[in-house]
């Protein structure tokens, strides 16, 4: 008996130092919930640094488990720029008012997964250099493509993806954001825009295995770009591709975060100044894997009062009326839906997703001059206050559903019902 006892004991404390051990790895339980009576697919889960109450020392990379033994894909991102991470962000599939368990544990050794967010950025510095891949540029007033006779940016800016679409934005002076159609799962070549003697190229508008570029976005500022309304006048945040002088001091260019589930960009426009104004723009734009999307973050300085943020829906390619349609206590949409990419060759549903919180309406500006041929989603912002918001484009040759504009609708509606949804996360 006296041997069965002591046995019991040294079990018990041995399991004991082993939970302490395992508390100071920083190993945890997280607990999701799905609040809703909805399934959640690729449902974006962000946790805090703060949250996590056992973080272990050292660099670490997290591994998740769950129950039934496999791996999440998660990654760290730094996204207040402190070099210390503040976000562990994965996606995940959830149905109706599920609740599951996952391990957090963390490991030395960094984890592979396969790659299904990305951004590709590269700078081509003088006329004589060759584009170099790069995590961060400056552009100035000097450097528009019409003043200094070259294309200064791969793909005139930068790209960003998941495995449904690529978005890119003309970081030259116009701001404008385009669309890289997808017919792949996997991420674009490293090389799309730059030709073979390594400089910039258009190269990207004939069909490639992977897809193309198929939105004509003229003098809009295409799918999700931004401006401002000051009271019933329009300034556009740039120029056009005709200008010859812009009206932005600085536009910085950041990658936050490129990792294999969530890439993260920071825009600052720095000193613009439409009507004798001077406003400080930053976005924060993301996209995470299984979504037709990119969410953007608006913050705004030094405003009068008197602003309006105007987000754009191109329509040069299209003569039906937008359609606004009011999803649920926080979405509004406003979607088109036709042959509207280029040379209007394949349909294409293109969509806003706006908060609702904020919205103000819309308008459609004239055929013409430096903010045309666009609808525009009007929203109300306060100097320092955040306005987010998701652009959304669905292709034919991505998925032969969209051809549809019933499904295009009922696709955004139900993704604005996966934005709403909430899911609770528990860590013990």
């Amino acid at each position: 008996m006296k041997n069965t006892l002591a046995f019991l004991m040294f079990v018990l404390i041995l399991s004991i130092c082993s939970c302490n051990s395992d508390k100071r790895a920083g190993n945890q339980k997280i607990t999701l919930t799905n609040t809703t009576n909805i399934e959640l697919d690729n449902k974006a889960i962000s946790i805090k640094r703060s949250e996590i109450t056992q973080l272990p020392a050292g660099e670490k990379s997290p591994l998740l488990i769950t129950e039934s033994g496999d791996t999440i894909p998660a990654q760290l991102n730094d996204v207040d720029g402190d070099r210390q991470w503040d976000e562990l962000f994965f996606v995940t599939n959830l149905t109706a008012k599920q609740s599951v368990i996952i391990q957090l544990n963390w490991v030395d050794a960094a984890l592979n997964f396969t790659k299904r967010t990305n951004v590709r950025f590269g700078v081509r510095p003088v006329l004589d250099s060759k584009v170099s891949p790069a995590d961060s540029a400056t552009f100035y007033p000097d450097q528009l493509p019409g003043v200094i006779g070259y294309q200064h940016f791969q793909t005139d800016g930068p790209t960003w993806e998941n495995d449904k679409v690529g978005f890119r934005l003309y970081l030259d002076g116009r701001n404008s954001v385009d669309v890289f159609g997808k017919k792949v799962a996997y991420m674009t070549p490293q090389n799309v825009g730059i030709n073979a003697a390594g400089v910039t190229e258009a190269n990207y508008s004939a069909m490639q295995e992977w897809g193309t570029d198929i939105l004509a976005v003229g003098n809009s500022v295409g799918i999700g770009g931004i401006s401002f309304m000051i009271g019933d006048s329009l300034a556009r945040l740039g120029v056009t591709e005709k200008d010859s002088i812009n009206n932005v001091d600085s536009t910085h260019f950041q990658i936050v975060a490129n990792g294999p589930e969530k890439a993260i960009m920071k825009f600052t426009y720095n000193g613009w100044r439409p009507m004798n104004r001077d406003y400080f723009v930053q976005t924060t734009t993301s996209i995470w894997p299984g979504m037709y999307a990119f969410n953007n973050q608006v913050i705004c300085k030094n405003l009068k009062g008197d602003e309006t943020l105007v987000v754009g829906l191109v329509n040069s390619n299209t003569d039906h009326p937008v359609t606004e349609i009011n999803i649920n206590d926080k979405w509004v949409a406003l979607f088109t839906h036709d042959k509207q990419a280029v040379d209007k060759q394949w349909w294409l549903g293109l969509a806003l997703l706006l908060p609702k919180d904020a919205y103000l309406g819309y308008i459609e500006t004239p055929k013409t001059g430096s903010l045309s041929t666009t609808f525009l989603g009007k929203l109300k912002i306060e100097n320092n206050k955040a306005v987010n918001y998701f652009a959304i484009a669905g292709w034919e040759l991505s998925d032969e559903r969209f051809k549809d504009s019933t499904y295009f609708k009922n696709y955004v509606s139900n993704f604005a019902d996966q934005q709403a949804a909430e899911v609770t996360v528990t860590i013990e």
